[in-house]
């Protein structure tokens, strides 16, 4: 390609509004351009690398035997009123209705498509274990888009679905989707993860997230220093050291704590430590099921861990108003001695063994002192509730926990029988016994990999792209276009390389700074410049990650070039 002739605005000025690195990149590279907000054109290098990106993903599915196939982007609600996930998703869901009032949506997602179509087409164990996939865009109505293609309300994804009869083929599934996603950044060029992960609204109860470490992620990762433990810190699991001292139980007594409205606040203001005092927190479930919460003073309630002990579609905490309504108190003063507005009781396991606690009193600026669990109040179910802190042991090695920043790039997910289920997917087993047929779902953001490669690909001027998706692999540079010496061998070039290579020829009559500085924000593996030695057959080479140019002659430049992008 030559470079006159492709589309590149590329721009000076760092764009006021672009907070991600990658962002910046990519506005001031031309590569991508902002219809409205959340929604991005992709100009001609980005849609090069999305192209690459794309074709890597569907070497990888071929090979672990998926068929790619391709869903409609319009899809009607009543898919999604029949798995029941219509009023879960939310606001995110762009919705809308045709001339005669049906309504739809735009797909955001296609566990509900794939399952009502293999529901009309999977009859017998005999056709499974299958799976396909789709590489589109997809579409949901973020309330704050930012970070670029981080976090758009158009993006592109690929999203593909496993369909089995037991649960051994489902996890050979899954396996082989974990090894192919592996090898799939790998071939990126995008540093990750695999860490445990929250299945949200997708249903499920195991999931793996692919987490890039990068300095404007959105997710927290918590990791030890071997990595034999990776989780988001929404499931991480850390183990409490605090070792609680036992002494007999005292007398229970209402204390006054005016207008002590934090843990730290009523700590000092009892000069008590934190560690004896239980948080108690009262949730409103589903919206209709008051669930009080308990935790030691010192920690926090993890709600995602929460949800999936209550097994909730949502849960909230209660309103001033709900809390006047149902115990009469401010925020401060819930607790759970006589708490029988509480359907149900749970607390955190840092509960456990505590003696002689401050709780609420069920009374506005007053607590209760030496309060007892079993004596003065009961716990119905315990759990891990909390969430991890840095530097506590985790789980597997009981190493401390370190927090690292992180994009979420990929997700795979068992999902079991939940679409199945409720869409009727339903096959005959070896007995002809009918089952519902047992899912997975797997979903790579694609577009968003692309911010992700540039966050860990950025070099002091620009971008060094991964061979395997770079735009171009050769950025073949004249610095002279009115030279004839330097025109004949940088055709000769541009032709030879063009066989193997995709080339990108700077064939502008622009200043060499401005050439170079162009050449910095495409990225390709290596830049060749045609300059004044091309008389003697001598050019430069650098690749974006070099401080300096190297000369070498034509000959030790193809023998380069070959050696760097084999």
């Amino acid at each position: 390609m030559r470079q006159s002739k492709f589309f590149m605005p590329t721009s000076k000025e760092t764009p006021a509004d672009a907070v991600a690195k990658s962002h910046q990149l990519m506005l001031r590279g031309g590569y991508i351009r902002q219809v409205t907000a959340g929604v991005y054109a992709y100009l001609p290098l980005a849609f090069r690398v999305l192209r690459k990106a794309e074709r890597v993903i569907e070497d990888e599915m071929g090979k672990i035997g998926l068929a790619e196939m391709d869903m409609p982007h319009l899809l009607p609600a009543s898919l999604w009123e029949e798995s029941g996930r219509l009023a879960k998703y939310g606001a995110e869901m762009f919705r809308l209705k045709d001339r005669h009032g049906r309504p739809s949506l735009l797909g955001p997602t296609h566990e509900e498509t794939f399952t009502a179509v293999i529901a009309k087409n999977l009859k017998s164990y005999k056709q499974m274990p299958i799976a396909l996939y789709q590489i589109q865009t997809k579409f949901r109505d973020e309330n704050r888009p930012r970070f670029g293609l981080l976090r758009g309300r158009e993006f592109v994804m690929l999203d593909g679905y496993s369909f089995a009869a037991n649960r051994k083929q489902l996890d050979q599934q899954f396996d082989d989707q974990l090894a192919a996603y592996k090898r799939i950044f790998a071939r990126c060029g995008v540093t990750v993860r695999p860490v445990i992960a929250d299945s949200g609204t997708m249903g499920g109860k195991n999931s793996t997230e692919f987490q890039a470490p990068a300095e404007i992620g959105e997710d927290t990762i918590a990791t030890n220093a071997t990595g034999s433990y990776s989780a988001n810190l929404e499931m991480a699991v850390s183990i409490d050291t605090f070792k609680p001292v036992t002494t007999a139980p005292a007398a229970l007594k209402k204390v006054a704590t005016p207008k002590q409205e934090t843990i730290s606040e009523l700590a000092k203001f009892l000069a008590v430590p934190a560690t004896s005092i239980v948080k108690s927190v009262l949730y409103i479930v589903d919206e209709k099921r008051p669930v009080l919460v308990l935790i030691r003073g010192d920690k926090a309630v993890n709600e995602v861990k929460l949800t999936h002990l209550l097994d909730c579609d949502s849960l909230r905490e209660a309103s001033e108003a709900e809390l006047a309504d149902l115990v009469g108190v401010h925020k401060g003063g819930v607790g759970p001695v006589n708490a029988t507005w509480a359907a149900e009781i749970v607390a955190d396991n840092t509960v456990k063994g505590l003696t002689n606690v401050v709780v609420g009193a069920n009374e506005t600026d007053y607590q209760w002192l030496n309060a007892n669990l079993d004596r003065d109040f009961k716990v119905d179910r315990f759990a891990d509730l909390r969430v991890a802190n840095a530097g506590e042991p985790d789980p597997i090695d009981h190493l401390p926990l370190k927090f690292t920043t992180s994009i979420e790039v990929g997700h795979i997910f068992k999902l079991g029988t939940y679409y199945t289920e409720h869409m009727g997917a339903n096959f005959l087993d070896q007995n002809g016994k009918t089952q519902p047929v047992i899912m997975g779902s797997y979903g790579i953001g694609v577009s968003r990999m692309l911010s992700a490669v540039v966050e860990q690909h950025l070099t002091k001027f620009g971008v060094a792209w991964p061979k395997e998706i770079a735009p171009f692999s050769v950025h073949l540079v004249q610095m002279k276009m009115k030279d004839a010496v330097q025109t004949e061998l940088a055709e000769k070039l541009y032709q030879e390389l063009s066989t193997k290579y995709d080339v990108l020829y700077d064939d502008r009559n622009e200043r060499a700074g401005v050439k170079f500085a162009d050449s910095d924000l495409v990225g390709a593996p290596v830049r060749v410049t045609i300059g004044k030695q091309a008389a003697d057959g001598v050019v430069e080479v650098k690749r974006p990650t070099d401080d300096q140019a190297t000369s070498m002659s034509v000959a030790d430049m193809l023998a380069f070039v070959g050696q760097e992008l084999r």
